[in-house]
């Protein structure tokens, strides 16, 4: 009997061997799903079997790819660091899939994007690109749609809790024509910043009103602002002994400029027409389109807005308080050199701030954070130019998403698509929120965790969590290829900041040069989907005479200043 019972376990044997290694490798990943649940994303916004759930789902879906390795890029962004150093472990060790994610700059990402495009050869399985180009994806027909994978050879790699609704950035990623082109990983918007505890000084305060007869406060138009600015820089000047101003900015010839300008400065001052995201038919870059999708001219001899009266405006008072508010040596610096200059201590306001630098400004020992790790300085909307009106985007917000090429072979495709996923996931979407400070999930953003964070963040949460957040959005569909036309605004802008020609003359240069491109483009036919068709140049005068853009000049560009108490602003976004 005994013998028997060992004859018997000896035959069984090669099959318990093949399903104990099976289950050696089932173990293993969910045994490191578990320890990534467990060690790093102890923060979620669903239960621990949730968490553990969406892993096993990636693990289940990734068995056709194991052993596979792809290669993804996206610039360098605290959460993209995130993505590269941490994720793409995690992703690797629950699925099976090695991911090299490479960072790089944004011009690069851009750069090898356009020549898979323009190749067909496949640079990278997936790239974080700008939604900026969603005018660009959906024209040239290069990108598969999400919308599309997600119907087709990607139904069975989807995850069943994706949900896309819970997402807040997808108006910025879908095409006229319905489908969903990218999938948002980052998101961060360009908000006015200013110092709160200077703001509350009963003696500035009262000093204030007695030059300009109203309060010290949140600037709701560029009138305030400008008197803020002057009053900083010019009326107060040191605060503790040390050389304050009223104002930030920078001008040094570089592409980082053209940015300052397409993030988007004209639609702060009111230059394009209604509508969110994007006003319609004029965009915040001036250009015109008309059948709902086909650009006609961005001069305003053609219907455009990019060298109108509005858009003039803007660009004075960029160079005007460039030279007369901010710092001497900001009209040398780029973007990058002069992003951390306000957390130095000498900056009272800065109406074009992006988000992405929260975390860099909540660093402990910072001249602009209390002792206790709160901030002196808050976040509040941008004020706004005198052209603009109720309905228009109010500024500029940056959407980092996922995007595939209809040149990547399918599998690589579809593995990156899991990792995509994997990173945008709620089991690590508030962790890496928490980490990045750039919400993508409605989830996220009203979680508990992120209420606990606020009083840190200094408006970053309220901001997110209001209404408000809505009129803030990136280059919409109007633009027919971003990059071709992006890189001409740097290099008519810095005529202007440079002083070497007027905001008249440098802007009537960038339009004529947008509408020879867009002309290039359409005698081309590069794009037979929504491509450009340009207007016959006629008198400026017609166009300024129609309602909504390209918009007359005012007789008054400096109303009123308007300011609130930062209380109130954010009592109004309950």
């Amino acid at each position: 009997m005994h013998y028997n019972k060992k004859k018997i376990a000896l035959a069984a044997l090669p099959f318990a061997v093949m399903l104990h290694s099976a289950n050696i490798w089932a173990d293993a990943y969910s045994d490191a799903a578990e320890k990534w649940v467990d060690s790093e994303f102890t923060v979620s916004t669903l239960t621990k079997q949730q968490q553990l759930d969406e892993m096993h789902w990636f693990t289940e879906a990734a068995k056709k790819f194991r052993g596979m390795e792809i290669n993804v890029a996206s610039e360098t962004l605290t959460t993209h660091k995130y993505e590269s150093q941490v994720l793409a472990k995690a992703f690797q060790e629950i699925t099976g899939i090695k991911v090299n994610h490479d960072l790089i700059q944004e011009g690069d990402v851009v750069e090898k994007l356009q020549t898979q495009m323009q190749s067909g050869r496949n640079i990278y399985d997936a790239y974080v690109n700008d939604s900026d180009l969603i005018g660009t994806h959906f024209r040239y027909g290069k990108v598969v749609p999400i919308s599309d994978m997600m119907a087709g050879d990607g139904k069975n790699f989807t995850s069943p809790t994706l949900d896309l609704a819970d997402f807040i950035g997808l108006d910025f990623t879908t095409g006229p024509d319905g489908k969903l082109y990218q999938l948002p990983t980052q998101q961060f918007a360009n908000l006015y910043w200013f110092r709160a505890d200077w703001f509350a000084r009963p003696d500035l305060k009262a000093k204030f009103k007695s030059i300009y007869g109203y309060e010290l406060g949140v600037p709701v138009n560029w009138s305030a602002y400008e008197d803020i600015a002057e009053f900083f820089t010019d009326k107060v000047k040191n605060i503790d002994g040390e050389r304050v101003y009223g104002h930030m900015d920078y001008g040094k010839k570089d592409p980082s400029l053209g940015w300052r300008f397409t993030d988007a400065w004209f639609s702060m001052a009111g230059a394009g027409d209604k509508g969110t995201p994007n006003g319609l038919p004029v965009d915040e870059w001036g250009i015109r389109i008309k059948d709902a999708c086909s650009p006609v001219g961005s001069s305003v001899s053609r219907g455009g807005a990019t060298n109108g009266p509005a858009a003039v405006y803007a660009t004075t008072k960029y160079v005007e308080w460039l030279r007369k508010y901010a710092p001497p040596e900001a009209q040398g610096m780029t973007f990058s050199e002069s992003g951390p200059v306000p957390a130095q201590g000498g900056v009272a306001q800065q109406i074009f701030w992006y988000t992405a630098f929260t975390a860099d400004m909540t660093t402990k020992g910072l001249p602009v954070v209390n002792e206790d790790g709160s901030p002196k300085w808050r976040m509040a909307p941008s004020p706004v130019g005198p052209y603009w009106e109720e309905g228009m985007k109010k500024g500029y917000q940056d959407v980092g998403a996922w995007t595939f090429m209809n040149s990547t072979p399918d599998d690589r495709r579809l593995a990156a698509w899991l990792y995509a996923q994997f990173t945008t996931a709620k089991t690590v979407s508030l962790k890496k929120t928490l980490v990045g400070l750039t919400p993508i999930r409605e989830s996220d953003i009203n979680s508990p965790e992120m209420a606990a964070a606020a009083p840190k963040l200094g408006g970053l949460v309220e901001f997110y969590k209001g209404p408000a957040r809505k009129q803030w959005s990136p280059t919409g569909i109007n633009v027919p290829d971003y990059p071709k036309l992006a890189q001409l605004w740097w290099q008519y802008i810095s005529q202007a900041a440079s002083g070497e020609a007027t905001p008249q003359e440098a802007l009537n240069g960038l339009a004529a040069a947008q509408d020879k491109v867009m002309e290039r483009l359409e005698r081309a036919n590069v794009q037979p989907l929504c491509g450009p068709k340009l207007n016959k140049p006629r008198d400026e005068a017609y166009w300024l005479a129609q309602p909504g853009a390209p918009k007359a000049k005012l007789a008054n560009e400096k109303p009123q200043g308007v300011t609130v108490s930062y209380d109130d602003l954010l009592r109004s976004w309950e």
